[in-house]
């Protein structure tokens, strides 16, 4: 359900990142409950891996429990990336050790939806809140296969443009091997004629 890690503090540090896999539109819901940890900070970063790179949003020197929001603008996956950095007046040989615990929960989509908020806020019973849930997640399936369907028929051209060059290059080979066979021939021929092999 979430995940726990140690996070090495340093004065230049190597960014620790975790990924899943987000739709467009999807909210995104990161919950990050840092540990304490003298002389170090920690900034958070959130962005994507589309070609534009984006970051949602970037906070410097978390503390304790952090919820950020953030809605994913593209198809792709969402990053939450962690840095610890190291005070300055530390030597660095006592900070060979220093670390903070990072527990991370990412929820995505449906799972992102506080719908006991939502039931309260509308005074909704139990089960209209379940069918309110279900309808979240049927809505999410629905999102995936239409992505799912865009893939395919992507590949599906990609399939047919590739078939078609195959093709091509196979007639063309054909037509290169019988014209060069041609031309080898007369080639041939007009050799043994100047040689008075043949008539």
């Amino acid at each position: 359900h979430a995940i726990k890690f140690a996070l090495p503090a340093a004065r230049l540090p190597i960014p620790k990142c975790i990924w899943n896999a987000a739709h467009i539109h999807a909210l995104v819901i990161v919950t990050a409950n840092v540990g304490p940890g003298t002389n170090q900070r920690v900034d958070i970063e959130i962005l994507d891996s589309t070609p534009h790179r984006n970051v949602y949003l970037s906070k410097r020197d978390i503390k304790g429990e952090t919820r950020l929001a953030v809605t994913a603008h593209g198809e792709g996956e969402v990053g939450v990336c962690f840095k610890n950095y190291l005070s300055p007046d530390i030597k660095l040989d006592m900070a060979r050790n220093m670390s903070r615990t990072v527990d991370l929960d990412i929820d995505i989509g449906a799972d992102a939806v506080d719908y006991n908020a939502i039931a309260n806020q509308e005074s909704l019973s139990g089960l209209e809140t379940e069918m309110r849930k279900l309808e979240g997640v049927v809505k999410e399936i629905v999102d995936e296969l239409e992505y799912l369907k865009k893939r395919e028929e992507r590949f599906s051209d990609t399939n047919l443009v590739t078939n078609r060059r195959v093709q091509n290059f196979a007639w063309f080979t054909i037509l290169a091997l019988a014209a060069l066979g041609v031309w080898q021939i007369l080639h041939l021929r007009s050799f043994f004629k100047r040689k008075y092999l043949i008539d």
